[in-house]
């Protein structure tokens, strides 16, 4: 379904409108998903479908997947954890895959932001810059 600027740009509005802190508060986005199912507003599809991709994405973003090469105990993992809550915020989670394809080391992804300190990626890198 294609979703107009004007849906969009609602959407936004309202995305921005349930924020609290620079979080989205789950009460307020409720209230206002049951506001726009009862008004039906012109376009309401679009601006629902526009909220759905926008939560994907903050749920994403708040997502850390780290990868390593053997699985990590509990005290790696809680140094990995209060690193990146210090830098994040609190209301992250987390999944760790055990990779053996990156021989050493440890990659982050949260969201869009990689943190790449793996054997395997410094050995492409350095393969890249011959």
């Amino acid at each position: 379904m294609k979703i107009t600027k004007v849906a969009n740009a609602e959407a936004r509005r309202i995305f921005r409108l349930c924020q609290t802190g620079g979080r989205l508060d789950e009460a307020k986005f409720s209230t206002a998903i049951k506001m726009i199912v009862a008004q039906k507003p012109r376009g309401y599809h679009g601006i629902l479908g526009a909220l759905k991709r926008l939560v994907r994405l903050e749920l994403a973003r708040r997502h850390v997947i780290v990868e390593s090469a053997a699985p990590l105990d509990g005290a790696e993992q809680q140094r990995v954890v209060s690193g990146l809550v210090e830098k994040y915020g609190s209301d992250l989670t987390f999944e760790y895959r055990v990779t053996p394809e990156v021989l050493g080391g440890l990659k982050v992804r949260i969201g869009n932001d990689v943190f790449d300190g793996t054997v395997k990626g410094r050995l492409d890198r350095l393969a890249q810059a011959f």
